[in-house]
């Protein structure tokens, strides 16, 4: 069970419009962030923002992000530069009775703050096992370990979630009452992230199958 204590908003991540929506358990910051594969980092880079998505990876109340040394991204941010990053679950559309009222189902959290630059090389390692596990779980132990000069060659970034939001739509469309009465069909359209079959390397040695840890893979 997650113990962890409620969201406390700032002035950046209070939610304001569709306050109702907000949620302040960190439980559900935690889940929609595990569900997710990309994030949305954003930074201002040349005094313009730039926003690119990126793999990343919580432990506890940490996220770890990841990419080249060379990333210009990656750079400001362990620089200093302030970062906002976003995880966004699309679960449906919604079709209302007026064009005005059509909206989207969704989960999205999003996190505020300062990146630091991961210099240990015992957590430079933990930062990258839990962005492997995360985008593909029990791949870490199953692989080779990353050499001296691929370490060289990544950056890893850690973010604490202090300073985050979460805001969840669900349910029906809400139209005006006096549109209710109308003809026009009204309800959600449910979306869904599914996984396909396993697509074997060409190069595969003959023999080597489909491990569970592919083939058993389950979306949270």
């Amino acid at each position: 069970m997650d113990t962890a204590p409620p969201l406390s908003p700032t002035a950046r991540s209070t939610v304001r419009r569709g306050a109702a929506r907000a949620r302040t358990d960190r439980a559900q910051l935690h889940a929609v962030l595990d569900a997710g594969l990309v994030g949305h980092l954003g930074v201002v880079l040349g005094g313009a923002p730039v926003v690119l998505p990126t793999g990343y990876g919580r432990h506890g109340d940490t996220l770890y992000l990841h990419g080249s040394t060379g990333a210009a991204t990656l750079r400001a941010a362990a620089a200093g530069a302030p970062v906002c990053l976003t995880v966004t679950h699309l679960d449906g559309v919604v079709y209302a009775r007026s064009a005005f009222h059509h909206s989207v189902n969704y989960r999205c959290a999003v996190v505020h703050g300062t990146a630091r630059a991961v210099t240990d090389p015992g957590e430079q390692l933990l930062g990258l096992e839990v962005l492997t596990e995360h985008l593909a779980p029990g791949s870490w132990t199953a692989t080779r370990q990353p050499t001296r000069k691929e370490l060289a060659a990544t950056a890893v970034l850690a973010l604490d979630l202090a300073e985050a939001s979460v805001k969840v739509r669900t349910g029906p469309p809400v139209d005006d009452e006096e549109d209710l009465a109308a003809p026009v069909w009204a309800g959600v359209l449910p979306l869904r992230t599914v996984l396909g079959e396993p697509e074997p390397d060409p190069l595969l040695p003959e023999g080597i199958g489909v491990p569970g840890r592919v083939s058993g893979r389950r979306l949270g």
